[in-house]
């Protein structure tokens, strides 16, 4: 095959987009493409560069040799590059977002309204952040300084169900505190942060300092991770891809950030709100049901369930299926036709084992990779659909008669990544919240994050937590230097 052009480019949704790899900062195309469709319509995008270990090592070692003057720059240096980044992201916020929904087939409405926001404050938040210092801790005879050092060349690797926003979350703390990065973009959605490369070379983001390989996990990603001379993964992905991740950072004894999997537990107790949990458990269809944190393992107490059952049903029917650029759809379409298959056999295996559908249960008339908002009754909590993540617009209905049947239920999987609650009653929201297995838990709401507070799931849902110093801690050498009092003059 001929080499492509130094600057291959496609055009998508009107906005040009660089197909080539970001490295040294600097456009950097591979022999070898992969295509790229929208889930939309199923319309080509672009033929991406495919990366394997040389472009790898290209951009790890870029990564090496920007770091040492990224980092002397200090949380001071570093702050008006990087909030110049996030407000270029929002800036440019109709391009991203008209480029990542054609890309993901996410809403359009979502993107503009709050995603592309929160990857701009991705980026200015931890910025801020890193400006924090600890005081000294005090002992007896010596003083305590802790130092958080950036640890060097960080490789994050992210997925395509939010690959802007949840790119950013990861590029935030580590060029924050001072690391370089690598970052290998999703292969069924690599646009979007293709155009944040661009977008941080606009607002004076040092050649080196964040750089972008694509291509396909098995080659792109496998040689980022088996790179002896990098020093973080952190990985947002399926529990699978975690494992094998695994496996080559401890033959690196390089420290891993791993947010992975779920099966959340939806718990609505008799007291609680009907309508507003009905609201939210409609919205757990967002996305095509395509996010981690969704709550698809509905749990109601026996006494409302057939109200409760109602109230969600009125919902989830004035829910459009649809284009995701039409302002009036809900729902739009699932990302690639492995991932409809995916979710097709899922469902057909769950009725074949018995499951009832309530509603749902097929493709969805609209297109290829549209499949209806699906509700299973008759799980059984051994079934396959009840405890494996299906990541589509798949929900499961199960009743409870009193609180210790409802913990078995929902700590009854090997997932722990989140869980809602629904009641109004406070001692019952803080004794529930105190046994169930999750890393996020929300009580009477959903979705709702503070880049403070820690995020990360506990069992097969994750290893450590990101957010505020949880990011900090993950992405830097924390040092403790311990000064004998009155030794220094």
């Amino acid at each position: 095959m001929a080499r492509p052009s130094l600057d291959m480019r496609t055009t998508v949704a009107g906005v040009e987009v660089s197909t080539a790899h970001w490295i040294g900062g600097r456009r950097v195309p591979s022999n070898r493409t992969f295509e790229d469709f929208s889930p939309i319509d199923g319309r080509h995008l672009a033929n991406v560069s495919a990366g394997g270990a040389q472009e790898a090592d290209a951009a790890v070692k870029a990564a090496r040799q920007a770091f040492p003057a990224w980092a002397a720059l200090g949380p001071v240096g570093r702050l008006p590059i990087l909030k110049r980044f996030a407000e270029r992201i929002l800036a440019r916020k109709e391009e991203l977002a008209a480029v990542e929904t054609a890309d993901n087939g996410s809403l359009l409405s979502s993107q503009r309204e709050g995603r592309v926001q929160r990857a701009a404050h991705n980026i200015a938040f931890f910025a801020e952040w890193a400006m924090r210092r600890h005081e000294p801790i005090e002992s007896p005879t010596v003083i305590n300084h802790v130092r958080y050092d950036p640890s060097g060349v960080a490789v994050l690797i992210t997925p395509w169900n939010g690959p802007l926003m949840l790119t950013t979350w990861k590029i935030g703390p580590a060029l924050a505190a001072g690391n370089t990065v690598v970052v290998k973009p999703p292969e069924w959605a690599p646009l979007s942060c293709s155009l944040m490369a661009d977008i941080a070379h606009e607002a004076g983001l040092p050649a080196g300092v964040l750089n972008v390989v694509q291509g396909i996990g098995e080659e792109a990603g496998a040689a980022l991770v088996e790179h002896p001379d990098i020093d973080r993964i952190s990985f947002t992905g399926s529990t699978d891809t975690a494992r094998l991740i695994g496996q080559a950072a401890a033959r690196g004894i390089t420290p891993v950030s791993f947010e992975l999997g779920g099966k959340s537990p939806f718990v609505v107790f008799a007291d609680a709100d009907l309508d507003a949990a009905a609201k939210t458990i409609a919205g757990q269809y967002n996305n095509a049901g395509q996010v981690c944190l969704a709550g698809t393992r509905i749990l109601a107490e026996q006494s409302v369930a057939d109200d409760l059952l109602g109230r969600v049903g009125i919902q989830v029917e004035a829910a459009k299926v649809g284009d995701p650029r039409d302002p009036d759809t809900k729902i739009g379409p699932l990302i690639h036709p492995v991932a409809f298959g995916r979710v097709t056999r899922f469902v057909e295996r769950a009725l074949a084992e018995g499951a009832k559908p309530i509603w749902g249960a097929k493709k969805h008339p609209f297109g290829d990779l549209y499949f209806e908002p699906t509700l299973l009754t008759s799980v059984r909590q051994d079934m396959e659909v009840v405890q494996k993540e299906v990541f589509g617009p798949v929900l499961t209905w199960q009743t409870f008669s009193d609180e210790d049947e409802l913990v078995a239920m929902a700590n009854g999987t090997k997932y722990g990544l989140a869980a809602m609650v629904f009641t109004r009653s406070e001692e019952r929201a803080w004794r529930i919240s105190d046994r169930l297995t999750a890393g996020s838990l929300w009580v009477n709401c959903f979705f709702v994050r503070d880049l403070r507070a820690p995020f990360g799931g506990a069992r097969n849902s994750g290893i450590g937590r990101e957010g505020g110093d949880w990011s900090m801690d993950f992405y830097c050498d924390v040092k403790n230097v311990s000064i004998l009092k009155g030794s220094l003059t």
